[in-house]
């Protein structure tokens, strides 16, 4: 069985998790979703892309 899973939703939970459990403020948690969307309008965006993505890859090819 497959699960698969938004990069985005996977994120956004963890961030919830952290702001609930771990004391991460709000405030903290803005920032980081500011930096998240420069990030992506940066030029090194199709580098952080590419990397998650074959990162994304070697963890789908791991046999459990």
């Amino acid at each position: 069985m497959a699960l698969s899973i938004s990069a985005v939703v996977l994120l956004a939970i963890i961030v919830f998790l952290l702001v609930k459990k771990s004391g991460l403020k709000g405030g903290h948690a803005v920032v980081c979703i500011l930096l998240g969307f420069y990030l992506a309008a940066s030029s090194i965006a199709p580098t952080i892309s590419e990397l998650t993505t074959n990162i994304a890859g070697m963890i789908s090819s791991i046999k459990f």
